[in-house]
């Protein structure tokens, strides 16, 4: 027979257990899953990656369900170009999404015959793989693949269709507080391109920092509980890969 300490003193580790799962969670890291193609080449479906809460500061994201215990950003820090950062999506302050950022507060970005262009200066790229495929839902795509620089010298792999992509804008003009995120899958991302469904992302939404894969997986090639399909379907050359 089971006694009333025993339960007690086994109630007690879990609520303890749960209680420091919830401090790493909030404060240290957070494991994330990557269900879309948005953000390939560097994401891909199926990855899971470790993202620092702490990198940014605090805000309620930062905390489960995202509870009104304070306004604004505690012990802030500022965000570079070219981070792959998780955020809230605008729309509903509820939805992650993991996009890499390009514009900050004050900056404006256009897109030009194709090419992005910062603060009226073209983003340089040079070409990485012509022909490439990537995902895009259930469907493959036919892209070429560029290695893109910014001004502050951080480099990245973007894909796009250079005839039917994301051709031309006009100028987006980045408000105060506020970041613009693209995603590096460009023609099967939705990002601060589409204002009605994400825009600008406010400084409070920033979730934190994308920073290591520590696994990945292809479910199509088979599940990662079937011992006999390993081989398939681990992505052993992704594990515990630092995130660019």
């Amino acid at each position: 027979m089971i006694s009333k300490k025993f339960l007690a003193e086994n109630l007690k580790t879990l609520i303890y257990a749960l209680i420091i799962a919830v401090i790493i969670r909030s404060f240290l890291i957070q494991p994330f899953y990557i269900p879309s193609s948005s953000m390939e080449p560097t994401l891909f479906v199926g990855d899971r990656l470790f993202v620092t809460k702490f990198s940014y500061g605090y805000s309620k994201h930062s905390f489960p369900f995202s509870p009104h215990i304070f306004k604004g950003r505690i012990l802030s820090n500022n965000p570079e170009r070219g981070d792959v950062i998780v955020f809230k999506t605008p729309a509903d302050n509820r939805t992650d999404y993991i996009k890499r950022l390009i514009g900050l507060p004050g900056d404006t970005i256009q897109f030009i015959d194709g090419n992005i262009y910062l603060n009226n200066n073209q983003i340089l790229k040079t070409i990485f793989k012509k022909n490439d495929v990537l995902l895009c839902g259930n469907q493959s795509l036919k892209v070429n693949t560029f290695t893109e620089k910014l001004p502050n010298g951080k480099t990245y792999k973007a894909s796009y269709r250079s005839d039917v992509g994301y051709y031309n804008s006009d100028k987006f003009e980045v408000p105060k507080n506020h970041y613009f995120f693209l995603g590096d899958n460009r023609d099967c991302s939705k990002d601060s391109r589409f204002l009605s469904e994400v825009g600008y992302v406010h400084m409070d939404n920033l979730v934190g920092k994308a920073q290591i894969l520590f696994f990945s997986s292809d479910k199509k090639k088979g599940s990662i509980f079937n011992l006999f399909k390993w081989d398939e379907s681990l992505r052993i050359n992704r594990f515990f890969k630092k995130i660019n």
